[in-house]
């Protein structure tokens, strides 16, 4: 599946069960969120920042994989409500980044942009 078919998925999904009128902008932000912090507290108190626990661990990892794709869910079916490619979007800040951070001056190095010399 690419983003457009899971769009057209997402759509149909929501429009058969009425939830359009539930799916704002304001309240897809906070899902997302709230997915997205779910995600978080699988890692919680990780001693090893989750690496291991998530290599070996197949329930972890079935985890992870199920708050990834409620993340991406609601993600793409907010760029659907307020109308943003995200294909568009990721590209054009693929390139920002790319600007920002040429190799030359990032490699190894986690400074961000606008802080450095």
């Amino acid at each position: 599946m690419n983003i457009k078919e899971i769009t057209r998925i997402l759509q149909t999904f929501s429009d058969q069960r009425d939830w359009n009128q539930f799916h704002t902008p304001k309240n897809l932000a906070m899902a997302l969120n709230v997915e997205a912090s779910e995600l978080l507290e699988l890692f919680q108190w990780s001693n090893s920042g989750g690496a291991e626990e998530s290599e070996q661990d197949s329930d972890c990892r079935e985890d992870i994989a199920r708050e990834v794709a409620d993340i991406m869910i609601y993600l793409i079916r907010f760029c659907d409500v307020v109308n943003i490619d995200l294909e568009h979007a990721v590209r054009n800040k693929i390139d920002e980044n790319e600007e920002k951070y040429p190799v030359s001056l990032s490699r190894g190095n986690a400074v961000k942009y606008s802080r450095r010399d």
